[in-house]
């Protein structure tokens, strides 16, 4: 890996909006949270993700991993750490790339009227283009697990597509079950309110194609006799280099690095604006912030490459680590879609005391969590845990023994009534239903949820880049404000 240099042409990027509202952030040294949350402003955060709209807009729509708008973000990015002084490296790695080529086409052909059917592609869909009677399989509470076992297609006619419930094993079981039939085409519809943004994971390499449809939709669909449909999927799937951006301060205890990532690429269909434009504009302007802060620890932010196609990136950087580089590592703090339109303030849960999902994280995990749950505390706003689920980048860290936690304003869950009767916002309705779409765009954010998530950012990093006692036992600074 090497330092990086500015590539020619970057400032063309550059949004017109300023990049903090205080005149002498640029100046001071923003050693304490209440200097450091002062220059990080929403503006500040808004400017990145300005710039991350242009580049999806002269890219196709697009920032997702191994194509030029991803690169484009990358250059961006290192560039802005580069000028800030940090020690700046982009880690090149190769991996299964997928990419739509064209928007997939569910048809009912029969019977009458022909009508197109609205459905998403799911990701690491082979291509194909094939009409057929359709074959769908009992769901639950017939079938608890539809599709899941080799059995539930005993019979199936060869050459039908599949008609497949969502719930209780993978989408690539689902559809692997279904080629193995002599399916030439799988639909698979939602087993709650919803669209599905899915994909079948980058092994997966079967030349069939794949999308997915509603709950209310595929129910209906499942109830017509002799149906007859059209499926057209046009992808490509192949090998490609792609990035992770890696900036640490030149100071600071080299023993005991604290990690701070969001991740950077886009999906296929749309810029990625909120997930994860979000999170990674917050994280820069942290970064830019502290440039002239001393840290007691060596802090080290990362901007991750194809974590919408399996983490790859988070993953391919702690594999690439030496164990005695691996134990350097303190922490690492992950900050996933922080300015959802319809938000919660979620806290990873590192002590499980939810008892949601999967257990506690690393021991320390409890320690970061209740940090920021000081931090909301501090501005009296609520909150509420969520689940390790493995669904970010926090996820392979907490599989290396690393303490992990982080904030999250949710994706395409649905708002409860409870929750939007203390948020605010509209119950029944995801808290972000531009997720992994092409609406995902710089208008899809709640400026409120982003401005305190950015402190959130700022407070967090500070706090640990000058001691990570409650976490290691490693005193440090005492500095970082209360």
């Amino acid at each position: 890996m090497k330092r990086y240099t500015i590539l020619a042409g970057a400032a063309l990027l550059l949004p017109v909006m300023a990049v903090a509202d205080t005149a002498d952030c640029g100046l001071r040294n923003n050693n304490t949270s209440e200097k450091l949350t002062e220059c990080v402003t929403l503006d500040g955060v808004r400017a990145h993700q300005a710039a991350l709209q242009q580049i999806a807009d002269a890219n196709g729509g697009t920032r997702v991993s191994g194509s030029p708008g991803y690169d484009a973000s990358v250059e961006y990015v290192a560039g802005k750490l580069e000028a800030a002084g940090y020690t700046v490296e982009i880690q090149p790695f190769q991996f299964q790339t997928f990419i739509t080529l064209s928007p997939s086409i569910l048809e009912q052909v029969a019977p009458g009227p022909a009508a197109p059917i609205a459905n998403n592609v799911l990701a690491y869909s082979g291509s194909g283009d094939v009409t057929a009677p359709v074959t769908a399989l009992a769901a639950s509470p017939a079938d608890p697990t539809p599709g899941c076992e080799a059995a539930d297609f005993a019979g199936f006619p060869a050459g039908n597509i599949a008609l497949i419930s969502r719930g209780a094993c993978t989408f690539q079981i689902k559809a692997t079950n279904a080629y193995n039939a002599g399916a030439s085409g799988v639909v698979i519809y939602n087993n709650a309110e919803g669209v599905i943004n899915g994909t079948l994971g980058n092994g997966f390499t079967l030349n069939i194609g794949v999308t997915s449809v509603t709950e209310a939709v595929g129910q209906q669909l499942a109830a017509t006799p002799g149906l007859v449909m059209r499926l057209k999927t046009d992808t490509f799937r192949g090998i490609a280099t792609t990035y992770n951006v890696l900036a640490e301060t030149t100071g600071g205890d080299a023993a005991n690095v604290v990690m701070a990532g969001a991740f950077l690429d886009s999906v296929n269909a749309g810029p990625g604006i909120n997930s994860n434009g979000s999170g990674s504009a917050a994280l820069l302007e942290t970064a830019l912030q502290m440039a002239k802060v001393k840290p007691r620890n060596k802090v080290r932010f990362a901007w991750w490459g194809a974590s919408r196609s399996g983490l790859i990136g988070s993953r391919f950087y702690l594999a690439g680590l030496a164990d005695e580089e691996r134990l350097k590592i303190a922490l690492y703090l992950n900050f996933d879609m922080i300015g959802s339109p319809n938000f919660v303030y979620f806290v990873y849960d590192g002590d499980d005391s939810d008892v949601v999902g999967a257990g506690p994280g690393p021991d320390g995990s409890a320690a970061i969590e209740k940090t920021f749950e000081a931090f909301y505390d501090s501005r009296g706003l609520p909150y509420k845990g969520t689940d390790f689920s493995g669904r970010s980048d926090y996820g392979p860290f907490i599989a290396a023994g690393i303490p992990s936690g982080g904030v999250f304003t949710g994706a395409e869950g649905l708002k409860t009534a409870q929750e939007a009767s203390l948020w605010g916002g509209t119950a029944g309705v995801a808290y972000d239903p531009c997720f992994n779409l092409a609406c995902d765009t710089y208008a899809n954010n709640n400026d409120s949820a982003l401005d305190v998530n950015a402190d959130a950012v700022a407070f967090s990093v500070l706090k640990y880049a000058m001691s990570t006692e409650d976490v290691n036992g490693r005193k440090g600074k005492g500095n970082s404000g209360k």
